[in-house]
């Protein structure tokens, strides 16, 4: 447990001339890790002093950018079969207090909406149709068009609000959402457009009770049926289309842009758009803290 008043007491020694002890002070409250983040956020608030404000904003973004890049580390080390984890990590660039239950329980709503509409026995196809529909009709999500770079379409919960994203994270819901009802759909790390692929994973069956776990892995062997364009609601595209478009972008078309590619490839690309979209936005500073972090993983 943080001592409240140890803190308040080295946050206000921030502005102190002797640069040593500065560095020592702010050692100190860099220790206290994540605990640490809602006093120096109030401090930086009420603050007037501007030698002690900056020091303040420095020590935020240092505690965020370790901790979140000591979590990211954690996850690429021990469960990279779970997404969701990893992308709640990365929300807390600029959510630190995201709350995890409210976006699983946003997830679950959409996949008991897609539960109730299956019936047994569906097609590969039929399963794509059915998730289509409660995906963009019902739930209305789509490709968000007006601002396409926009920073808040690579955090999770922005998505879900506002039920616009783009492909990176629209397709990351929607597989997530499939991969929970047994659906075997995974990210394809398609250059300049990011897409989904149905694998032919054999005696997988869409789940016949709500509660239980789905038992698909990321790399259970199979190969991809066919793809699904999750910023055009859901259009399925053959390995020709996908061949085709290379061809457009004159890329050579490498085996790799055709298959399944891993949770932590995707995670790259989240950050990757993220600051990419940051540096769009002018905001140089995040945008080099989120190159720093891509660097590290």
């Amino acid at each position: 447990m943080i001592d409240a008043k140890e803190i308040a007491n080295l946050i206000y020694l921030l502005d102190d001339t002797d640069t040593e002890l500065v560095e020592q002070i702010q050692g100190k409250i860099l220790s206290y890790g994540y605990d640490a983040l809602p006093f120096l956020e109030e401090a930086a608030m009420d603050d007037g002093e501007v030698l002690r404000l900056e020091r303040l904003n420095f020590l935020i973004q240092e505690l965020k950018k370790t901790l979140i890049v000591r979590d990211l580390k954690n996850w690429r080390d021990t469960n990279q079969d779970n997404l969701l984890e990893a992308l709640l990590i990365v929300e807390r660039i600029e959510f630190p207090h995201v709350d995890a239950q409210t976006i699983q329980n946003k997830l679950d709503k959409i996949r008991l909406d897609a539960w109730l509409e299956f019936k047994y026995d569906l097609t590969s196809f039929e399963q794509i149709k059915v998730l289509n529909y409660v995906f963009f009709k019902v739930h209305k999500f789509k490709g968000n068009e007006d601002n396409y770079h926009g920073v808040d379409n690579s955090f999770l919960s922005k998505v879900l609000d506002n039920k616009t994203g783009n492909p990176v994270s629209l397709g990351i819901i929607y597989s997530l959402i499939a991969q929970r009802l047994n659906i075997p759909v995974y990210g394809v790390n398609l250059p300049q457009h990011f897409v989904l692929g149905y694998k032919s994973v054999e005696g997988v069956q869409i789940l016949k009770s709500f509660n239980e776990e789905s038992s698909l892995l990321n790399d259970e062997k199979g190969e991809v049926m066919f793809y699904i364009n999750p910023f055009t609601e859901g259009l399925i595209l053959n390995g020709e289309s996908i061949r085709s478009f290379l061809e457009q972008l004159k890329i050579e078309p490498d085996p790799k842009y055709f298959g399944i590619c891993s949770n932590l490839e995707i995670v790259k690309r989240v950050l990757r758009n993220l600051a990419f979209s940051y540096g769009k936005a002018k905001n140089e500073k995040k945008s080099r803290m989120v190159k720093n972090m891509l660097d590290q993983l």
